[in-house]
């Protein structure tokens, strides 16, 4: 993180970590496992909040903020329990995550509700997640597969695909969201020829994929993990022949993925939570000067969880969860002033002077009701090798 800062908050920021107004943050995410390739932009994105409203003196008159990382390995609620239960200990003030949806259900039963703590999560997707009871502790500033299943259909609709075969990675996440595109296919006249669940971590994915081919379809649609079993159903499905192009839901968006497959996923599309504008703009120059892609999946919603927590800390005068949870809806939604990347410290400034904002951010941030984000999404194509964004949605 020194990186992000400057040398005079860089020295300011360590010599402060023991005193006792400074906050820390969790930073909860799957830096091993499914999503490892998305984890460290998501995790400089907020860091960089952090490192902004640090460098500003701006919170509490003047608290300093810093991160601290553990792994959810994304599929391993052990994992997750057992590091969110270290933060705890070691005394955050607010849990910026989990990642993927099991284990950010898994946090929020096992660590956040029984300590009383905040959670954001700037990926966990489940629509699950907004029905879950959270006791008003839960958050997330991506938009859930039930959205993302509209969009998809959409997106399939709009490209003349009349039938799809669809396999999901069999957890809460891949289930939820399989769901979604299945249901919103099949409303606007869609056929769904096979919904087949998929386990991550195997070495051949061939008896899969023969099940796929055999129900048939125009493409094949991935609910999985680019890292890990989304991508060798893919290799599989490529090797046989079975199919040649593939939808791509969120968990599928990354630089990894067109970088493992080839030239041979050129045409295949999806989408991923995010959005264009001036927030987005500012926010991506904002992690080019810092050294990390900016535009990698979630990892502007990253830096908004991060400054949703400080903004609410602000406008409660407080760092207890009990205190500033109840504000992190007024400081995310309208009234007030809008805020963007780079204004975190103008956002604190408002705030101490009793004054309402509206947190814009990174990801046109819209908090519409208890775990629940409106959000937007980028469409997706691969095009030369590469993600491009060709529509917004």
């Amino acid at each position: 993180m020194k990186k992000l800062l400057t040398a005079t908050a860089a020295t300011a920021l360590l010599a402060g970590t023991a005193m006792a107004e400074d906050v820390k943050l969790g930073v909860l995410f799957g830096f091993t496992g499914p999503i490892e390739s998305l984890a460290p932009a998501m995790g400089s994105g907020a860091e960089m909040a952090m490192a902004e409203v640090t460098e500003s003196g701006k919170l509490l008159d003047g608290t300093s903020v810093v991160g601290m990382r553990a792994d959810t390995g994304c599929i391993d609620n052990g994992l997750s329990t057992s590091n969110g239960e270290r933060m705890i200990a070691d005394g955050v003030s607010g849990i910026i995550g989990g990642d993927c949806s099991g284990v950010t259900g898994a946090i929020l039963q096992n660590v956040a509700i029984p300590n009383g703590m905040v959670m954001i999560s700037p990926s966990a997707t489940s629509p699950g997640l907004s029905t879950m009871e959270d006791n008003g502790l839960f958050f997330r500033t991506a938009p859930s597969d039930a959205r993302e299943g509209q969009v998809m259909a959409d997106i399939l609709n709009d490209r003349g695909i009349s039938s799809i075969a669809l396999t999901y990675t069999n957890n809460d996440y891949g289930k939820g969201l399989a769901d979604a595109i299945q249901s919103s296919f099949e409303a606007a006249g869609g056929e769904v020829t096979i919904v087949a669940a998929h386990e991550d971590g195997k070495a051949d994915y061939s008896a899969e994929v023969g099940a796929l081919a055999s129900a048939g379809g125009d493409i094949l649609v991935v609910a999985g993990y680019l890292d890990q079993g989304g991508l060798g159903i893919i290799q599989s499905s490529l090797d046989s022949g079975a199919f040649d192009t593939f939808g791509l839901p969120g968990g599928m968006i990354g630089d990894s993925l067109p970088a493992n497959v080839g030239a041979d996923l050129n045409g295949s599309f999806g989408q991923i939570a995010g959005s264009g504008g001036e927030g987005a703009e500012k926010y991506f120059a904002m992690a080019e000067a810092a050294g990390f892609d900016g535009s990698s999946p979630y990892s502007p919603e990253s830096y908004d969880a991060a400054a949703l927590f400080m903004l609410a800390m602000q406008a409660a005068g407080s760092t207890n969860p009990a205190d500033y949870g109840a504000k992190i809806l007024d400081v995310a939604n309208e009234p007030g002033e809008k805020i963007y990347p780079g204004e975190l410290a103008k956002g604190l400034e408002l705030l101490a002077a009793g004054q309402d904002i509206d947190y814009v951010g990174a990801s046109g941030v819209e908090l519409i009701g208890p775990g629940e984000s409106a959000g937007s999404y980028r469409e997706i194509e691969v095009t030369d090798g590469e993600n491009k964004t060709v529509n917004f949605r």
